[in-house]
Order: C-alpha cells, then sequence, then structure tokens
C-alpha cells in the first residue's frame, strides 16, 4: 500500500514497474544491470483518491500522460531496482500531496496610488529617452 495521507492509500497493486539500463555512473555495471525503475499508473481510474483531486493531479500533470491515459514515472537516482522503486512511489506521494489541498482563488486588489505614480513616471522617463534619439531641427 502506498500512504498518502491519513484518508487515502492506494494499494501496491495498482502500479505496474518495469526496468531499464540506467544512465550515469557505475562504470561496466551500468551496460548490465537494469536499475532504472519505470513506474506505470492508471490514474484515471483509481478509486482511492477523491475526483477533484484527481481532477487538479491529471491537469497538472499532463505532460506525464501518455495517449492511452497511463501515468508514467521514472527514477534512476540509485544503482539499485528496489531503491529506485520506493524513490517512484515517493515522487507520485509528493505530487498527489502537492494537488491535495484547492488552491485558494486569488483575491484582485487595487494597485495602489504610489505604483501607479512609478509606473507613470518611468513610462515619461523612457518617452524623454527615446524622444532625444531623434533628428535635431534644422535652425
Amino acid at each position: 500500500m502506498l500512504y498518502i495521507n491519513e484518508k487515502i492509500t492506494i494499494p501496491r497493486s495498482e502500479f505496474r514497474f518495469s526496468f531499464a539500463r540506467s544512465p550515469g555512473p557505475g562504470g561496466q555495471n551500468v551496460n548490465k544491470v537494469n536499475s532504472k525503475a519505470v513506474m506505470r499508473w492508471s490514474a484515471d481510474e483509481c478509486r482511492a483518491i477523491p475526483p477533484l483531486m484527481k481532477q487538479r493531479f491529471l491537469t497538472k500533470f499532463a505532460n506525464r500522460i501518455s495517449s492511452d491515459g497511463t501515468f508514467i514515472l521514472t527514477s534512476h537516482r540509485y544503482r539499485d531496482q528496489p531503491k529506485n522503486v520506493q524513490d517512484c512511489l515517493e515522487k507520485l506521494k509528493a505530487m498527489l500531496l502537492s494537488v491535495a489541498q484547492a488552491p485558494k482563488p486569488r483575491k484582485k486588489k487595487k494597485v495602489s496610488a504610489s505604483a501607479k505614480r512609478r509606473r507613470l513616471e518611468a513610462k515619461r522617463r523612457r518617452s524623454t529617452t527615446k524622444q532625444l534619439r531623434g533628428k535635431l531641427p534644422k535652425d
């Protein structure tokens, strides 16, 4: 089981792992050991996640979802398969926690008078700079 918080746990059976050769350090060992973990998870079919949280997750991490709707996550941080599997699960947990709370709606605020004054002053300075670049009048 992958424990996200007190209310959300995802069964480990929903995740499919495959392994590939990992880039990076390791010498000759890199060429013969498949230590990179590739996790595939059908997030859309998961019933453990509340619908609004699932919608935020699928929106925020749409670039990691394949055309068939499978969420793909990889890890090659360690030289060990089990550690990379655990790293994938920890990454997923962090991603799910990042969308667990709904974002607060932005409150519109009035632009302060001093900010308006500074903006207009900067525009005037830029305008005079550009006017001084023009051709000089003939006498």
